[in-house]
């Protein structure tokens, strides 16, 4: 209750959840010693998509090779503790707690969005340990996002990126998303994820093309392949490595992990070794997670298997329409969003794919469309739109049938709320 309290405060400061700018920033950062001077081997990871499965595969590669790693990720999926990471380890309730009570203080009667805030302090108590390395997931975008105020880094990775968010911007492109996310990246090292396509990698390529930086393209400096008997072949300049698949669901990730396993490499020279068994131990939660028993949404489905994904955009609808695909179990998808997605456009990749189509309203959300507005918004889906009043009802409709997956999509903020229940 007193963490909530701290962070109901911080919302006064500066009542939108998102301002594009970076001087409330930089003033909270300067009151606070400049802590972003004083990180060493920063990796800034920017994108639409796959950034935390790029952040966590990077940071299980580098901990096997005997690495130690400060990791800030966003949004959170249960606690806020969760975008605090140091020396491997999540903070404490009572350390946050006593951290933003700090950072209150500091900030007197100055202005800052409670994502600012957050970052800042993350950045502070990152400088007791200043020489690990420190993974920085960027928030909206990258370049007025408060991620961007470092002076130099190891390197900047890419992700998959695709539209979404577009509302804030002028240039509603692939061409000013890019342009945002690559127009204030470090002159270090870029690594250049896997793209839906090759004309986003062309685009993404040209608008880097000032950029100094040594730069490694997915597909063209490195590459990842299935190879038989259920393994892997990943291969750079360094050489090719046969590796066992990561404990990742979804062929999606492949190029994800390639891509942490290409910075891992050259930045790192890590170990063969390490990188197979670093990639058997990523730890990644809301993605094509497999909730098993025991757990108490489990049960609701029976011999059933239950999945959750808070892909939220087109990119991700796609990747998990793709795995569906693949299944030889029926799939009933049940979905939950916030207002301001692509409903319909989501919803499309899914509606050949799967069995049903059950829409709930997300608990504790006011920014979350309604299942009924959602039901409403839809057009040419081939297949009954069910309505349930709650997570548990929803999931609980897929026990009557067999050999089936519960498939639970749509939002970070939905599956946050299910792990809650679980």
């Amino acid at each position: 209750m007193k963490l909530q309290k701290i962070l109901s405060r911080l919302e006064k400061k500066h009542p939108k959840k998102i301002d594009l700018s970076l001087n409330r920033t930089f003033n909270l950062l300067k009151k606070l010693g400049n802590p972003q001077d004083k990180l060493n081997n920063v990796i800034t990871v920017v994108g639409t998509n796959s950034k935390a499965s790029i952040c966590q595969s990077l940071k299980a590669i580098l901990n096997q090779a005997g690495y130690k790693c400060n990791l800030t990720q966003s949004p959170h999926l249960q606690d806020y503790t969760e975008r605090f990471v140091y020396n491997d380890a999540q903070i404490s309730k009572e350390n946050l707690t006593d951290l933003l009570t700090d950072i209150e203080k500091i900030l007197e009667n100055g202005s800052a969005t409670v994502f600012e805030v957050l970052i800042c302090a993350f950045l502070k108590q990152a400088e007791q340990f200043k020489d690990n390395i420190n993974i920085i997931e960027a928030g909206l975008f990258h370049q007025y996002d408060a991620t961007n105020v470092f002076s130099k880094n190891l390197a900047s990775v890419i992700g998959y990126t695709h539209y979404d968010h577009i509302s804030w911007l002028e240039n509603k492109t692939i061409d000013g998303i890019i342009h945002e996310k690559t127009a204030k990246l470090l002159n270090s090292n870029i690594f250049v994820n896997q793209q839906e396509n090759k004309d986003i990698a062309l685009k993404i390529e040209k608008a880097l093309t000032n950029n100094q930086s040594n730069k490694y393209f997915f597909g063209k400096d490195f590459n990842i392949l299935k190879a038989e008997n259920g393994f892997i072949q990943y291969q750079d300049s360094l050489g090719e490595v046969l590796l066992p698949e990561p404990n990742l669901l979804g062929d999606h990730q492949l190029g994800n992990v390639s891509t942490a396993i290409a910075a891992s490499r050259k930045l790192f020279n890590v170990k063969d070794e390490d990188i197979k068994k670093g990639i058997t131990k990523i730890k990644l939660k809301g993605r094509l997670q497999e909730l098993k028993s025991p757990s108490k949404l489990k049960d609701l489905v029976g011999q059933n298997r239950l999945i959750i994904d808070g892909g939220h955009n087109i990119g991700a609808s796609k990747a998990i329409s793709n795995w569906i695909k693949k299944q030889n179990e029926d799939v009933h998808l049940i979905v939950g969003m916030m207002k301001d997605k692509d409903h319909q456009g989501f919803i499309d990749y899914f509606k050949d794919v799967v069995k049903s189509i059950t829409l709930i309203d997300i608990p504790n959300q006011e920014g979350a469309i309604s299942k009924e507005e959602f039901k409403n918004k839809l057009k040419g889906v081939n297949k009954e739109i069910y309505l349930a009043n709650s997570i548990e009802t929803s999931i609980k409709s897929v026990s009557k049938y067999q050999n089936s997956i519960a498939c639970v999509v749509g939002s970070i903020y939905l599956i946050g709320e299910v792990l809650n229940l679980n």
